[in-house]
């Protein structure tokens, strides 16, 4: 019986001696890490998504949800249809080389229109709206269907194939939008949502991080040429086919980039997603809303980086130990050769923002128009130097570029009246009435007096304002097709724009 008492007695001492022993050593110290995310052992914080100067709140945690909720509303699922032509509707269906020999003639099957759909992001409450190039390229009719699923008929504003920007316009007030925010201030490691409509989804957040900036991944070039423009925002944010056009997105929900492309060997989401800065976006956007094409500016150079050229070539003219862009050619009456750079130059600032690489370099002129004034500062022969440059457009002046395709294809175009669209068996059409002769159509073709351009590219042209749309889209490469009166077939000519 006492060996019993005294295990008890025991027992019980043991308890209250580790519950005073825990409430005042270890109990205190939860209490005050709960409150002040610290510890007398240094600086430990809970895992959560720190990002104290972009909260919504003003708080120490990001919160993503505000940013969601924002941009959720603002972007819109945009649905594209391109009607066929009726050569392209009938298609032989069939042995044609048993056609031949036995004059059978042939199976047909009608094709139906072609349909897309891709994302975008409403910029202002009387409905102007930002996609991709490549979301409303060669389509005929574009429907936008809002967040609330009301769905509108949209108009293209205009193309800008070097940047793979789109703008249009839907009749409709009081839009939910985003505003746009500085772009340069985006920081690797940012937290950061894309929002769209992948895979035909409704709309669908996701978020990811800031892994890279001034990615150039040559997607442009394929459609503008060397005018493309490229220095991307590279995210881990999961993007597939459909998010194109949609909305990148800080904690503020602030717009810092529209979605464009991704790096996949399958075609769906692989790692890595690519959106255009939203200061690109802004110049862009705005050039074609008050201009009707985008007025681009040159510097007149020829370059190379570290990163472009090889080790041993960027060792050789000194970007081994400096970075900057290396001025190989000067081009004669451009604007860097009237700024005095030279061959050899390397140039590390322009403005306000630092060149380290040429896609930084793309994307800081790229804010400019012609005619537009900046500081250069170059470096030659070890000495800093600055220069004063005045941007010039691609065809060699400071003045705007206007949306004209009598000054850029070098011939005079009227529009075909209904009576003579029924006559000559088409929707519509731009017919050449003159051809000057030192021209592009001159020089480039053997098109002649009275051809009729029904398309350009995949664009159907039915009035000189779809002709000057296309040459506006800043397509370099442009393959012409139409008809000529009374005489069957359709003739196509290629034409390259001077850049």
């Amino acid at each position: 019986m006492k060996k019993t008492l005294s295990v008890i007695l025991i027992a019980t001492l043991t308890s209250f001696f580790t519950f005073a022993i825990a409430k005042n050593f270890i109990y205190d110290d939860q209490v005050f890490l709960a409150e002040t995310s610290s510890s007398k052992n240094g600086d430990l914080h809970f895992a959560n998504y720190v990002e104290p100067s972009s909260s919504a709140d003003g708080g120490t945690y990001t919160n993503l949800e505000f940013a969601a909720e924002l941009a959720s509303k603002a972007v819109v699922h945009i649905k594209t249809e391109k009607k066929l032509t009726p050569a392209q509707q009938a298609h032989p269906f069939g042995n044609d080389i048993f056609d031949q020999f036995f004059g059978g003639r042939g199976q047909y099957f009608r094709q139906e229109p072609q349909q897309g759909s891709g994302s975008g992001v409403i910029i202002s409450a009387d409905g102007y709206i930002i996609t991709n190039n490549h979301v409303v390229d060669g389509a005929d009719e574009v429907t936008v269907v809002m967040n609330s699923k009301k769905t509108l008929t949209a108009k293209v504003v205009g193309k800008d194939a070097a940047t793979d920007l789109a703008v249009l316009k839907v009749e409709e007030e009081n839009l939910p939008f985003l505003n746009y925010g500085n772009s340069d201030d985006v920081k690797l490691g940012q937290w950061v949502l894309a929002v769209g409509y992948p895979l035909s989804l409704e709309t669908t957040v996701t978020a990811g991080i800031v892994s890279a900036k001034y990615r150039n991944i040559g997607i442009n070039q394929q459609k503008g040429g060397n005018s493309a423009i490229e220095s991307f925002i590279q995210t881990d944010a999961a993007v597939n086919p459909g998010n194109s056009g949609g909305a990148l997105v800080n904690s503020k929900g602030d717009l810092i980039g529209i979605n464009s492309a991704i790096a996949s060997p399958t075609g769906s989401y692989a790692g890595y997603s690519f959106a255009i800065p939203a200061n690109i976006v802004k110049k862009v956007v705005n050039d074609m809303v008050k201009f009707g094409n985008v007025q681009r500016a040159y510097l007149g150079i020829s370059y190379f980086d570290s990163k472009s050229a090889s080790a041993e070539k960027a060792e050789s003219v000194g970007l081994d130990k400096v970075d900057g862009v290396y001025v190989d050619v000067v081009l004669e009456d451009g604007a860097a050769e009237e700024a005095g750079l030279k061959k050899g130059d390397i140039i590390t600032k322009i403005g306000s923002r630092e060149i380290k690489t040429g896609p930084q370099m793309s994307e800081a002129i790229a804010q400019y128009r012609p005619g537009d004034k900046a500081t250069v500062n170059y470096i030659r022969s070890g000495a800093n130097h600055t220069a004063n440059v005045t941007f010039k457009n691609k065809i060699g002046n400071t003045g705007l570029v206007k949306n004209d395709a009598n000054e850029q294809l070098g011939a005079t175009f009227r529009e075909l009246t209904k009576l003579e669209c029924k006559q000559f068996g088409v929707k519509g059409g731009v017919q050449v009435s003159a051809i000057q002769a030192k021209g592009e159509l001159a020089k480039q073709t053997r098109i002649k007096n009275s051809f009729i351009i029904t398309q350009v590219n995949d664009d159907m042209v039915t009035s000189l304002d779809d002709l000057n749309k296309v040459l506006a889209s800043g397509e370099s490469d442009l393959q012409l097709g139409g008809v000529y009166p009374n005489i069957q077939g359709i003739y196509y000519y290629i034409v390259r724009l001077k850049e």
